[in-house]
């Protein structure tokens, strides 16, 4: 897939923390807030909290869009697993997310994976089934106060 002159896809590097990190809690609050109640959004932000793509980046692979100099998009991958594929909601639909996602498939598939597997949201659905993605397990985890997060498992063979 080609993207425009102004677009890089590259690798992570530490000083882009606070900005992945904004762009990663801007996208969660904007794409998840009208689908998920407040303390699933408060979960999937400490899932994704600067600790988290510390971690991420120093024990696999963290991969950056940007466009004329602003990240807009993100997705990791540690082994087998992908997480934290973020695309800015003003950049959707503009291929970024596929272009993730193929090459965080093309670099497990270099490591000798036959298989990826992430956990899919439920705005994110049609996307990685688009993808190729299958569902294998449906799950919701309670979060108290009546609330709760709903969620997918899914994998795909490479």
């Amino acid at each position: 897939m080609e993207m425009p002159p102004e677009t890089q896809l590259r690798a992570y590097r530490d000083n882009d923390l606070d900005a992945l990190y904004r762009l990663i809690s801007e996208t969660i609050e904007i794409s998840y807030s009208p689908v998920y109640p407040a303390r699933a959004v408060a979960f999937f932000k400490e899932f994704h909290s600067r600790e988290k793509i510390r971690e991420r980046s120093q024990s696999g692979q963290v991969l950056l869009i940007e466009q004329s100099g602003q990240l807009v998009a993100t997705g990791s991958r540690v082994g087998n697993e992908i997480f934290a594929v973020f695309v800015h909601p003003d950049c959707q639909q503009g291929g970024f997310g596929k272009q993730l996602m193929a090459d965080l498939e093309a670099s497990a598939r270099a490591e000798g994976q036959d298989q990826i597997t992430l956990s899919i949201s439920l705005p994110s659905r049609r996307f990685y089934e688009a993808c190729g993605y299958e569902v294998t397990e449906e799950l919701s985890r309670d979060l108290g106060d009546g609330q709760k997060l709903d969620f997918w498992k899914a994998r795909k063979l490479l």
